[in-house]
């Protein structure tokens, strides 16, 4: 596409105004992905203040040709929210976009702009006895609009179900600059197509997402956490249809724990320790929530944990007798893909697989990596409980970064090719973007690509929304 001119810059500048605008050495942070695989540069960084500004800029950027690159907290992994290097792309940061619009209590429901961060949102729902239940390790710079445009997912898609799960409705400014506003907080609406599905996962490229209506759910007022030890991953898959069967569905949170993970974790992060005194090859984290206060959930964790030793399931395990002790288990969890970086270069899957097929998976990629680079150290963890997997590769020791990180593509067609075999998933829950691209062709069907590029074609005709994205 064309550099955009200096006047219709100057244009979209003037929507914003000086606050809306970032300039010189303060736009760098807006054009790095966080693990620095992708560097960008931005004909202008502006971030517009609400709806109608948003639409003013796609209404310019419609009539010129100019590219929009649209960003929520730039958390994301696979490179969609950062522009391309040729500096042509505007980015749209809506980091100024942080209302609460309204909480409906009785109605379960939370309106909100797309800037609002997901700890924000957590927050607000907490305040009125609610639970809104996406969580995620990066929820303090995270934003409701990124979540849902790359349809996050997170600890607790067990129980509730990922990001587009969550959503009843949406504002959405198309790629004219027109807006649709479906911010209705409706369960049933069976009046045609669900539009928002369309926006949900789409990451920007067939609209922006500037407002969302999300269910909310009854505050837990029981919670049960263990740490256990299992012998290996298919004791971990059966111990999970154990906890279902014993609790009856209330498995809030279902985490597999490798031990160099966990290694990597002690060694890394101040007052980090090991929970259980005898090393194991693999752990899980399990959490249980329901909403009453009376619920003895620590006693049915236990009861999950004795069939699991029963069944040699489990080798040892530990409850958190206090939230500071549950706390201290989820920080193992969820610290380990910042403690990687602290081990060299790190190169990162994020797939899915049938649960039943988790085992089968871990090993074989694992023979499949280590025959291909001998040393190198795998650290698979993630949510068991719906399939996803983190098969993260960290460096040999004492091997060069940038020669390893080289490797990426070549140990992603290793790796993905083990997941299609397995009818999986390449992008469990973080997109597509840049990084994965190119890979769509021989993971979906000719059909479905076709699809996915008459929609693009039907809703941004000129292509300006965060091309050489997904499609």
């Amino acid at each position: 596409m064309p550099k955009p001119t200096p006047e219709t810059v100057a244009r979209m500048k003037a929507v914003v105004g000086a606050k809306g605008v970032v300039a010189n050495d303060d736009a760098a942070p807006y054009l790095e992905e966080r693990r620095a695989l992708y560097r960008g540069r931005a004909a202008a960084v502006l971030r517009p203040a609400s709806t109608e500004e948003v639409s003013a800029i796609l209404k310019i950027a419609h009539e010129t040709g100019t590219a929009i690159v649209p960003q929520g907290g730039n958390t994301g992994l696979v490179g969609g929210q950062i522009p391309f290097e040729s500096g042509e792309e505007v980015v749209l940061s809506l980091t100024r976009m942080n209302r609460i619009r309204a909480l409906d209590a009785e109605n379960n429901t939370l309106a909100v702009d797309a800037g609002v961060t997901l700890a924000a949102a957590q927050a607000a729902a907490e305040e009125a006895g609610r639970l809104f239940p996406l969580s995620l390790a990066s929820e303090g710079s995270c934003q409701i609009g990124g979540n849902l445009a790359t349809n996050a997912g997170g600890t607790a898609v067990l129980r509730y179900g990922n990001a587009r799960e969550l959503v009843l409705g949406l504002e959405v400014v198309m790629a004219n600059g027109d807006v649709w506003d479906g911010m209705r907080g409706l369960r049933k609406d069976n009046t045609g197509y669900d539009l928002k599905q369309i926006f949900l996962g789409s990451e920007g490229t067939l609209g922006i997402i500037t407002g969302a209506v999300l269910k909310l759910f009854p505050r837990p007022q029981s919670l049960a956490t263990a740490f256990a030890a299992v012998p290996d991953v298919a004791a971990a898959v059966k111990l999970l249809r154990v906890a279902d069967s014993v609790s009856g569905g209330m498995v809030t949170a279902f985490e597999l724990v490798p031990r160099i993970g966990l290694d990597f974790v002690t060694a890394h992060v101040e007052g980090a320790h090991d929970p259980l005194p005898d090393a194991a090859p693999w752990y899980v984290l399990i959490e249980m929530s329901a909403g009453s206060a009376t619920a003895d959930l620590d006693a049915t964790l236990e009861a999950v944990l004795a069939e699991g030793l029963e069944q040699k399931l489990v080798s040892d395990a530990v409850l958190a007798r206090s939230e500071a002790q549950r706390a201290d288990f989820w920080r193992l969890r969820e610290t380990l893909s910042e403690v990687q970086r602290l081990e060299g270069g790190s190169i990162k899957h994020d797939v899915s697989v049938p649960v039943s097929r988790m085992a089968a998976f871990i090993a074989q990629a694992t023979q499949a990596v280590e025959a291909a680079m001998p040393g190198v150290r795998v650290v698979a963890f993630g949510h068991i409980g719906d399939g996803n997997v983190h098969f993260n590769l960290s460096q040999p020791v004492g091997a060069d970064k940038a020669a390893f990180v080289a490797r990426w593509g070549e140990m992603n067609a290793l790796v993905h090719a083990i997941v299609r075999a397995m009818g999986g998933s390449i992008s469990a829950e973080h997109g597509i973007g840049r990084l994965k691209r190119d890979e769509m062709a021989a993971t979906k069907a000719p059909v479905e690509i076709a699809a996915m590029r008459a929609l693009k074609q039907a809703l941004d005709p000129t292509g300006i929304l965060n091309p050489g994205k997904v499609v």
